[in-house]
């Protein structure tokens, strides 16, 4: 079960898992899933917490108008916006965190709620799209400088080089839109030709620069069921600094806003996630506010909508 904690996002209702009702909102904190050297905590696991303090002047404000969204910070009559809290991962067994993940994104779909997930580092998504099992199908779009396409990294198959391929092998996912892939990673000529074989469709930073978000959209089915996965290092460094892989080059924070609404009107987005920030790397709190700020775009407008 998650821990509760004092500080909710945007100070919104703490809730149990047992008391999630259908429509809501619900954002889980996750710490840990699978690191690459054994024992050795995620360099993301302190981000829900910076998220939420970043956060916590603005739960002063949630009945005052945000201009990104038109309407007030948390919209007035809209669904229920709660916080979970804590899921505490242990790197040292992550087995079982990554059973920890499923279990509890999957209570919160089963309940008939939208889990947003703040992370936590990039093998977070493996167990949380595992858990979309008997909720799809569905197609996931990354947002992130590296493809994922990793079959296994040091002889580990659920790490963060992998979430992309992991996903290609879930029977539920019908497919796969990758934005902001720019510089070099993990993946090699290799895991692009796996990538394109499976069928992946794959908008390169430099390509949304030029022809906008509306193309790698356009890509996904009208009124298809979407799960959207937020690397950090999706968008550039001079928006979001605080990540481990920094890439010149990236998307913009304007760029993931016109995402989540093109997103929201042309498909029915049924989960999110928001991994890769790394406090410690931060400017000034720039990459945390920014990321907070993202959450806040993509809560907003599901609340008023009905997803």
């Amino acid at each position: 079960m998650p821990s509760l904690i004092s500080q909710t996002f945007l100070g919104v209702p703490p809730v149990a898992l047992d008391d999630i009702a259908a429509g809501d909102i619900v954002v889980l904190g996750v710490q840990e899933a699978t690191p690459y050297t054994p024992g050795k905590p995620s360099h993301s696991r302190d981000a829900p917490t910076a998220i939420r303090s970043a956060m916590a002047r603005l739960g002063n404000w949630t009945e005052h108008h945000d201009f990104d969204v038109d309407t007030t910070l948390i919209p007035d009559g809209g669904l229920r916006i709660c916080d979970a809290g804590d899921l505490n991962g242990d790197p040292s067994i992550p087995e079982e965190n990554r059973a920890r993940i499923s279990t509890a994104v999957k209570r919160i779909l089963d309940a008939g709620a939208f889990p947003l997930i703040i992370g936590g580092d990039d093998s977070v998504p493996i167990p949380v799209m595992a858990a979309y099992q008997s909720a799809g199908p569905i197609w996931v779009v990354q947002v992130d400088a590296h493809m994922d396409w990793r079959d296994e990294r040091d002889g580990i198959r659920e790490g963060w080089s992998s979430p992309m391929r992991r996903a290609s092998e879930m029977t539920w996912v019908e497919g796969i839109v990758q934005i902001g892939i720019r510089g070099v990673g993990s993946a090699r000529p290799d895991d692009v030709t796996a990538a394109k074989e499976y069928g992946s469709k794959i908008f390169t930073a430099r390509e949304v620069h030029s022809d906008g978000i509306g193309k790698a959209v356009e890509t996904i089915p009208q009124g298809a069921r979407c799960f959207l996965t937020i690397d950090c290092d999706g968008l550039d460094p001079a928006v979001i600094p605080a990540v481990l892989s920094q890439v010149p080059g990236g998307l913009t924070y304007w760029h993931l806003i016109e995402l989540i609404e093109a997103l929201c009107d042309r498909t029915t987005l049924v989960g999110a996630d928001l991994v890769e920030l790394a406090p410690q790397r931060d400017i000034n709190g720039l990459g945390t506010l920014t990321a907070g700020r993202i959450i806040c775009n993509l809560s907003a407008r599901l609340a008023a909508s009905s997803f």
